[in-house]
């Protein structure tokens, strides 16, 4: 049994909004997406890391759902600032349980345990959604909020973060998630959202004691990252 991660797969099935429309990377993105799973294994599990699917209600996101829930292994996924679908977990959990989707679970102020290691996470917050005003503030506070909930759940193990939005980029650093990772002692960080020429900017590699590492998927070829 194997860890992975991968980010922003942006699936369109139920809706019409493909990125192939993009080109490069993005052409037969769909496909690109089977062929990085086809090498796991029922056994393994894959975090997903946000901008799952462009469906607008959870009923428009059914078929890429399914798309991933036939995917080999076991995944558990998070939000990302295109999931517009998201409105509760308990109304994704209900949605995946009457449509027989299985092997999926839901990271929101909670954490899961991969052997020794507890996989821990929210969406985060970033300075490109930032308008310095209340409420940008009471976002931020609320994302701190659920990442602290999901570090403390986790206890004494070693323990694995898994974000949409990176907490540095360039220039940029969100001091509030980076303390909750000093504190929490998080020896590795995982995200998404940063696409194209921005993947240049992204940070990846040790800052203080964490591990960090971009996982979108056109950035790692659409083939999850093996990180265990």
């Amino acid at each position: 049994m194997s860890l992975y991660a991968i980010g922003d797969l942006h699936l369109s099935l139920g809706t019409d909004k493909p990125m192939d429309v993009f080109g490069g990377r993005w052409e037969n993105y769909v496909e690109k997406i089977k062929k990085g799973f086809s090498t796991l294994n029922d056994d393994d599990l894959t975090v997903i890391c946000g901008d799952i699917s462009w469906g607008m209600s959870l009923d428009e996101t059914l078929e890429d759902f399914k798309f991933i829930d036939r995917l080999p292994g076991r995944k558990i996924i998070l939000k990302g600032n295109h999931d517009y679908w998201w409105s509760t977990a308990t109304k994704a959990k209900n949605f995946f349980t009457e449509h027989d989707i299985t092997t999926i679970d839901i990271l929101h102020n909670n954490c899961f345990k991969y052997g020794n290691v507890a996989l821990c996470g929210t969406r985060g917050w970033f300075y490109e959604e930032s308008k310095g005003d209340e409420h940008d503030k009471k976002i931020m506070n609320r994302e701190i909020m659920r990442l602290d909930a999901s570090l403390k759940a986790a206890g004494e193990v070693e323990k694995y973060v898994f974000l949409h939005y990176p907490p540095k980029y360039y220039n940029y650093e969100c001091p509030e998630i980076l303390e909750l990772l000093r504190n929490y002692g998080v020896r590795r960080c995982i995200y998404g959202h940063i696409h194209g020429p921005g993947c240049a900017f992204a940070f990846n590699g040790m800052y203080g004691n964490a591990k960090f590492d971009l996982v979108s998927a056109d950035y790692i070829q659409f083939e999850p990252k093996k990180l265990l």
